[in-house]
């Protein structure tokens, strides 16, 4: 699992990728937990998805924001954190100048992080929200939400409350064209523990489903 150095608005930024072998392959990142609460690229829930990305053969690159592990900085509330991952982005995009969907992956504070960028960056095709910290952080930013996207959640989560996701997925799902499937996992916590393998097969199913849909419509469109 090769190790990357990117360099960030504050300096080095860590990171782990795996670059596919396919050369128009899709390309993910993944955004880690809130750093100042111990997390970090190397979060189970954030592996697990990178696992399932790389799997079905995108690119997929996780790092730690600034101040986290290697990565040079500190803390900045959310902003900072923003163009770290703007950066990485940014990186990923210039080693697979041919990719033909690009992803983003968040649970938690990263999955706010991931869904500010996603309304900045319109070339990202889906999302997957884990644990989306509806409770904490503002998202009313997703006005219109650009793209469709999965979001997971245990229904014993005690750091966000199960209720305060339906709420946004019930907001974002009343946009034309937009489907956010809000999947629920009975007796899972915020961290997912013994339910970490059924969050992985939901995460890995909605991208096998997205990613025959977009085929099927890149097939039709060439006629």
């Amino acid at each position: 699992m090769p190790e990357v150095i990117i360099n960030g608005p504050e300096g080095r930024i860590e990171g782990r990728y795996i670059h596919a072998k396919e050369n128009n392959a899709p390309i993910a990142l993944m955004l880690h937990p809130h750093p100042e609460h111990g997390g970090t690229m190397n979060n189970k829930v954030v592996y697990s998805m990178y696992q399932s990305f790389v799997a079905r053969g995108f690119s997929t690159l996780r790092f730690n924001f600034r101040g986290v592990g290697r990565s040079q900085g500190e803390y900045d509330g959310g902003e900072g954190e923003l163009s770290d991952a703007a950066s990485a982005l940014d990186w990923l995009q210039t080693y697979n100048p041919n990719a033909r969907a690009c992803w983003i992956a968040g649970f938690s504070f990263g999955a706010w992080i991931g869904m500010q960028l996603l309304m900045r960056r319109p070339e990202i095709t889906g999302f997957v929200s884990i644990a989306p910290p509806a409770n904490m952080f503002d998202f009313t930013f997703l006005a219109p939400c650009p793209a469709s996207g999965l979001m997971v959640q245990g229904d014993q989560d005690e750091i966000v409350p199960p209720d305060s996701v339906k709420k946004l997925v019930d907001k974002l799902s009343t946009q034309r064209g937009i489907k956010i499937d809000h999947r629920i996992i009975k007796g899972a916590n915020h961290f997912f523990g013994k339910h970490m393998d059924e969050m992985s097969g939901i995460v890995g199913d909605y991208m096998d489903k997205a990613m025959a849909a977009a085929e099927a419509a890149e097939k039709e469109k060439a006629g």
